[in-house]
Order: structure tokens, then C-alpha cells, then sequence
């Protein structure tokens, strides 16, 4: 983990600007989540609202939307592809991605572009310097 001030980036992901991380797994689907900074920003989520198993996506297009005392936040997709899972533990325990940001996804994506979109991305030293900057 690298730490930015009271944040930590995890190392071996790739992250957005609008703080999503991507997860590149060996099947070649990828997960994705919110960083650190975005959910204490966000601060106790109440409520996920998990997009539709099936339902396609093009990078930076809203996924999902996350809500928490302070207010609604939408997350973008960090790649173009297919929702093939969805968390459903985050439907009952939405503070799972509170208590660990990178341990808790909240979609498995099917990449179209996988390669392409990587290179749109930061990786997490590149993160760590976007978050300095903020």
C-alpha cells in the first residue's frame, strides 16, 4: 500500500480520476470498486444501488450509484464491457466498502476493450500522485 497523507492506494490496481479502482483478474474479467479516498469522502454509505447482471457499460459512463449520509455519488465504469456479477452482499451491508475499499468490489466486468482502456487509466504510483495533487 502506498500512503498519501490519511489514504491508502493499493499497489497492482489501476485507477480513474473520478477514484474507481480496476482489478484485472486471470479469467480476463475485471472488478471494480471505489479507492479510499472516495469513500471517506462519500463517508458511512447507506444504501448501494447495484447496476443489472447483464447490462452494458462504455468507460465513464455511470455504473452505479453509491449513497451515504452525505450525499448521492455516482461511480463510472472504468472500462467498456458487460456486468457479469454484482456484489449482493452490498445490498444488506453497504459499509463493507467503508471498512475495506479494496477488499469489496461492487461489479465484475466483462472488458470489449481491455488493453486499449488499461492505457486511459492510472496505476497506483500515478494515483498517489493524482491524490497529492488534489
Amino acid at each position: 500500500m502506498i500512503e498519501v497523507g490519511e489514504y491508502l492506494v493499493k499497489e497492482g490496481l489501476y485507477y480513474t480520476k473520478d477514484h474507481e479502482w480496476i482489478e484485472v483478474l486471470e479469467d480476463g474479467t475485471v472488478l471494480e470498486g471505489i479507492s479510499d479516498y472516495a469513500q471517506k469522502e462519500l463517508g458511512d454509505l447507506a444504501y448501494v444501488e447495484l447496476p443489472e447482471v447483464g447490462a452494458s457499460f462504455k468507460q465513464g459512463n455511470v455504473l452505479c450509484e453509491l449513497e451515504s449520509v452525505k450525499a448521492v455519488s455516482e461511480v463510472y465504469a472504468g472500462v467498456s464491457g458487460e456486468v457479469v456479477e454484482v456484489n449482493e452482499e452490498l445490498e444488506d451491508a453497504p459499509e463493507k466498502i467503508n471498512e475495506d475499499p479494496y477488499g469489496t468490489w461492487i461489479a465484475k466486468i466483462k472488458p470489449e476493450n481491455l488493453e486499449e482502456e488499461l492505457k486511459e487509466l492510472m496505476d497506483a504510483e500515478a494515483y498517489a500522485k493524482y491524490l497529492e495533487s488534489l
